[in-house]
């Protein structure tokens, strides 16, 4: 980590980390995704901050639960295009297209997924994502309904909101501390 600015508050990021636990979840990073994420690296300020992030983000994005990486990865673009967040809509739309192996479509999803090619189940499980992101007081039992309707059950239904609470979260974190996203991200 060069003197890069990551973000625009004045706490400085550590270059030379000295936790063992973090320059091996680095090293990790850097062998699988070829970079360490900004967000990794303001999160790398404080040990228990660091924890906190990666045991929750893991747990929803890393770990086999009940919605596929690709719907938990729509669920972030869309939350993040709807609360337009710069650094969440450019990394996570890159994972899309990854997953998806298709960047056309990563970028339509994440301009309008409402016309993007997507199957009927995947546009109402991002209305609904849209819906908790922009007015989660409105939510209502027709909306999970609507979910449960084209074979979601409660787990699914729980993740789907575990996973846009998370990013609505992280998307407050990164616009608020105008995190940059990485440059490897663009490309």
């Amino acid at each position: 980590m060069k003197n890069e600015k990551l973000w625009s508050l004045k706490i400085p990021i550590k270059s030379n980390l000295k936790d063992k636990d973090i320059q091996n979840y680095f090293k990790i990073c850097k062998e699988k995704l070829g970079l360490i994420p900004n967000i990794l690296k303001t999160n790398a300020i404080d040990k228990k901050k660091f924890d906190a992030f990666n045991i929750f983000y893991n747990r929803l994005m890393q770990d086999d639960n009940y919605l596929s990486k690709i719907e938990k990865e729509m669920i972030a673009v869309v939350v993040s295009t709807t609360n337009r967040c710069l650094y969440c809509c450019v990394s996570h739309s890159y994972t899309l297209a990854k997953l998806l192996k298709d960047p056309i479509k990563a970028k339509n999803i994440l301009i309008n997924y409402e016309v993007a090619q997507i199957s009927k189940k995947h546009k109402i499980m991002l209305n609904f994502v849209s819906k908790l992101t922009q007015n989660s007081h409105k939510i209502n039992e027709d909306d999970r309904n609507k979910l449960r309707k084209i074979k979601f059950n409660e787990f699914h239904i729980l993740e789907i909101i575990e996973v846009a609470a998370f990013f609505n979260m992280t998307n407050r974190i990164a616009s608020g501390t105008n995190m940059a996203p990485n440059a490897e991200y663009y490309f």
